[in-house]
């Protein structure tokens, strides 16, 4: 009766059950979000299949893809049966997902509306747990002609210099811009330094004569316009 009790390890698994034949077998859609991951972490304990470990790590994250794509090495090392090579290996997955998002986008985009634009920055933002600035350059006709880092700061802030940013649209040959920061906490009421920077950078840009037609402020799932709300 012991041996019942105990689990199975995946190589006594009926071979459909395998994650890496049922891959082979039926193709990754077929796959449960747990058994993608145990394919990367390659191997379970004594006590757990990779399967099992795969599902606690997601059932701790609230079975939340976009949660668990913000983890650390170090977060995912807690995790008795996971190392900092199956760490790496889970984040490093997850890390080329978000660029695949990424390159869909069209290189050649028309802002017509803080829409686009969020459209267009959410790829560079998400699952990030720390804030970061960028612009995004227009021509004249308002197509993206690039994207920049500005700056990267922590939880709580960000610098946004306007002597890079302005610097950056001059050697590019910009004619507009937008601007664009995360807030990691999910809070997107623009904070007073917020108001303050952007209230700056406009006034830069009209002396320039680079208007800065939006500020977005992204979160994960969502923004606010600056432009949309009358701050600009």
């Amino acid at each position: 009766m012991k041996a019942y009790e105990q689990k199975l390890g995946i190589k006594l698994w009926a071979e459909a059950d395998r994650p890496r034949e049922k891959l082979l077998l039926q193709g990754r859609r077929q796959l449960t979000d747990a058994e993608l991951i145990a394919i990367l972490i390659g191997s379970g304990s004594r006590n757990e299949t990779a399967v099992d470990l795969s599902k606690r790590i997601l059932a701790f994250y609230s079975n939340d893809l976009a949660e668990l794509g913000r983890v650390s090495v170090k977060d995912l090392s807690k995790f008795k049966g996971i190392g900092e090579a199956k760490a790496l290996a889970i984040v490093a997955a997850l890390e080329l997902g978000r660029r695949r998002k990424e390159t869909a986008v069209p290189s050649i985009r028309k802002m017509s509306g803080a829409k686009d634009a969020f459209d267009v920055l959410l790829p560079v933002f998400a699952d990030l747990n720390h804030e970061e600035f960028w612009v995004l350059l227009l021509n004249q006709a308002n197509v993206v002609i690039g994207k920049h880092l500005i700056s990267k700061g922590g939880l709580a802030g960000t610098v946004a210099d306007p002597k890079v940013i302005f610097k950056t649209g001059l050697e590019h040959n910009a004619a507009n811009v937008i601007l664009a920061h995360n807030h990691p906490s999910g809070n997107l009421k623009p904070s007073e330094a917020d108001l303050h920077i952007t209230k700056k950078l406009v006034a830069a840009g009209r002396m320039l004569d680079m208007p800065v037609l939006d500020h977005l402020i992204i979160t994960n799932r969502q923004y606010f316009s600056f432009a949309d709300a009358g701050l600009i």
